[in-house]
Formats: C-alpha cells, sequence, structure tokens
C-alpha cells in the first residue's frame, strides 16, 4: 500500500503551528515522504486562520482562553482545548481520516482525545516535548498539592494509552521507562536538531553592537526560568571591572520580557543591552551571526539539566562559541563547543564569558567542533531518521 494511504494527526496545544518549529519539522518531513498529514493546534503568533494547507499539510487551528494561572484557570485552558481538539479531530475524520493520533505536550492529556477514535482502530503516539512534573516544579518551587500531583498523574495516564513515544534526548528516555513504564524498545530519540538550511551563516552587522567591539547573543522565550537575570548580572560585573567594550543583544519575546527590561533599567545597563522582542527570522539571524559569543543562561533545576535547549543547537549551526551554566542535556549538545559555568552562579558565567571574548583561537576552534557536530550528527537531517524509521516499522507492522 502507498505511504499517502498511510494517514497521520498530529495535535499540539501549547503552540500553532508553523511556529512551533519540531512540530512543523515533523509535519512537513513526514508530508514530503508520503505520508497524509494533519495537524490541530491553537490560533496565535500571527497564525489565525482556521484552516491552511501548507507545504502538504493541513493545518486546522482554534481559539484557546488566555494561559490559565491557578488550578480553576488551568482547569478552563485545558477543558477548551480539549474540546476543540475533539471537535476538529471528527472533522479531520470525516474529511480524510488518520490511522494515528500523534500528540506534542505540553499538557499530558491529548491521549484522552485519542482514546475517542479508539473504536476505529486509531492508535496514539505520544511526543514528549517537555516534562510536564519538573516543569511544574520550575515555575512553582514546589512538588506538592493537587496540581502537582495532576502532572504525574496525566504522564502516567499517557503513556499507558500510548503505542510508542518520540522523546528528545535519552534523560527523557530514561523518565518514559522508569516513571512511564514504556518498554525501551517502544520508546525511539527523536532530537530537535536544526534545518540548516533555515539558519544560514552570514556577515555580521557591525551596527548592531553600538560601537562596542564584543556583541554576546541570547535567543530564546523570555520567560522566569529561562535564567536572563544571570545574563544581566555578568553584564553588570563585567561593566564594573571597566568591560565598557561589550555589547549584549537578547532576542526573543515572552510574558517575563517586560520586567526584565525594567530590571537593566535600573541596572543601569540601558546602553549596552537591547531587548529585540519577537523578531523575524532575518533579524535574528542578523544578531546571531553579528555575536562573538552566544549564551545559555538556563538556571540548574531539574527540568533544565533534563532539556535539550534548542538555542544551544541553532548557536552551534551558526559557528556561535556557548557559554552556559553546566547542565546535563546542555553539555551533551554542546560538548566542547561550549564553556561550562558553574551551576547558577553569575559571577562565574561572567569571568567564562570574558575569558572566551578574549581568546580568538579557543572562540574559533569552538566554533567549528559546533558546526561541524550539527552538520554531521544533529541537523534535522540526521535526527529526522528516528520519526520516518517508527512510523515506517508501525505502518509495516499494521501491514500498510
Amino acid at each position: 500500500m502507498n505511504k499517502d494511504q498511510r494517514k497521520i494527526l498530529i495535535i499540539v496545544e501549547n503552540l500553532p503551528v508553523p511556529f512551533d518549529t519540531r512540530v512543523w519539522q515533523e509535519a512537513t518531513t513526514l508530508a514530503a515522504n508520503g505520508y497524509t498529514v494533519s495537524v490541530i493546534c491553537p490560533k496565535g503568533k500571527g497564525y489565525d486562520s482556521e484552516y491552511e494547507f501548507l507545504q502538504g499539510v493541513h493545518i486546522y487551528r482554534h481559539d484557546l482562553p488566555k494561559e490559565g494561572n491557578g488550578a480553576l484557570g488551568y482547569a478552563r485552558e485545558y477543558l477548551s482545548a480539549l474540546r476543540h481538539e475533539y471537535r476538529l479531530a471528527k472533522r479531520v475524520y470525516a474529511e480524510r481520516g488518520f490511522h494515528v493520533i500523534q500528540g506534542c505536550n505540553p499538557p499530558d492529556n491529548i491521549y484522552m482525545v485519542a482514546k475517542r477514535f479508539r473504536k476505529y482502530g486509531v492508535d496514539y503516539v505520544f511526543d514528549h516535548h517537555d516534562i510536564c512534573p519538573e516543569l511544574f516544579e520550575a515555575k512553582f518551587g514546589h512538588r506538592s498539592g493537587l496540581l502537582y500531583k495532576s502532572q504525574l498523574w496525566l504522564e502516567r495516564k499517557t503513556y499507558a494509552n500510548c503505542k510508542f513515544a518520540f522523546v528528545t534526548n535519552e534523560s527523557y528516555k530514561k523518565i518514559a521507562i522508569e516513571r512511564g513504564g514504556m518498554d525501551p524498545a517502544d520508546v525511539h530519540v527523536l532530537r530537535s536538531g536544526p534545518r540548516l538550511e533555515r539558519l544560514k551563516i552570514q556577515p555580521s552587522k557591525p551596527e548592531i553592537k553600538r560601537g562596542r567591539k564584543f556583541m554576546v547573543g541570547y535567543l530564546g522565550v523570555i520567560g522566569q526560568q529561562e535564567g536572563i537575570e544571570y545574563l544581566l548580572e555578568a553584564a553588570r560585573l563585567l561593566r564594573s571591572k571597566g568591560r565598557d567594550d561589550i555589547f549584549w543583544g537578547i532576542v526573543g519575546g515572552g510574558p517575563h520580557l517586560e520586567a526584565l527590561r525594567r530590571k537593566a533599567t535600573e541596572m543601569g545597563l540601558d546602553d549596552i543591552v537591547e531587548f529585540t522582542g519577537r523578531v523575524p527570522d532575518d533579524v535574528m539571524l542578523d544578531y546571531l551571526n553579528t555575536a562573538d559569543v552566544c549564551v545559555n543562561p538556563d538556571e540548574y533545576n531539574e527540568m533544565n539539566d533534563k532539556s535539550t535547549m534548542n538555542k544551544v543547537l541553532e548557536y552551534m549551526a551558526l559557528g556561535k562559541p556557548i557559554v552556559q551554566f553546566d547542565l546535563t542535556e546542555g553539555r551533551y549538545s554542546a560538548q566542547e563547543a561550549s564553556l561550562y559555568a558553574q551551576r547558577n552562579y553569575a559571577p562565574d558565567l561572567a569571568a567564562k564569558i570574558e575569558q572566551l571574548l578574549d581568546d580568538p583561537d579557543m572562540r574559533r576552534r569552538m566554533s567549528e567542533f559546533g558546526r561541524r557536530r550539527i552538520v554531521e550528527e544533529l541537523s534535522w537531517d540526521h535526527t529526522s531518521r528516528a520519526l520516518l524509521s517508527a512510523y515506517d516499522t508501525y505502518f509495516k507492522n499494521r501491514g500498510l
């Protein structure tokens, strides 16, 4: 049977497509390899059409209430999403059908939609993006209460209801096996490797540096757990030492953006620190290609230690030497492309940044290593093989 008779529905709740890079890479890769692919996602980030057909992928979007806070807020958000997901899944099933629902967390509740289609022979595949119990702890600082226990329960139920799972790294695979009770053979490491055609190495634009000799770059979500306070403190410490030759470009948007802008102002850093907010890809590439060093200041916690950060891989794809705190998956990704600062300690983060800025030969060696590691091992061209192999095996076992 032809692959175009292999039909997959992907559901993602927390980000729209194609803004969600991992989901979009998965969907377009499957479509390019002959699968019939539909995606259900929320509206937002400039993607407000209820239906689009892009690059061979059918995209269905729904409204979503404002992100919840507290038990009632989260319950309202999740229930609204589940209603829309089920409504749209019924529409997709009627229009073109599907053999599999692939649920992309957070949250860990999309299996509830898939269960409604089990009677039609539809299986559930879990795409584990975030470890929700650890994410809860990182946000709220505790492992107790009804909401935390609900995260553990939903994770267990998700794994109990899935046919097989994709995970982003070996740390997540261990959780799937030990906490989720999965057979190791049914857990596939699918790393979110960058697409090299998107991340192009280009000439720097010195005007971005505002007349400074060096630039330190950051790309990512501006949230409470991203550790950008450590980055601002590192900037303050280096300036206090007389290092007025460094510009700090912080690219990205998020809920903590305005608070961090105010903090930078209070610290007297407005002339050397810029928060760009969310920008188009071409502007993002201008900033990162201009940076001499890129930084991942994610603080140490269970969530960050076990998670693979896309920004680290993107820095490497652009040939940028990195400074970050010493976290398990961050070290696995970057290896010799990074210096590793003492966890959650801004003075050492500042010291490592200064060491790298003052050593052009070290920067060159780290740049070459990182770029080579992406090209030869960690780009999407390599990592996506796990996606295609798992689905090919699954459908062959179904006789499709």
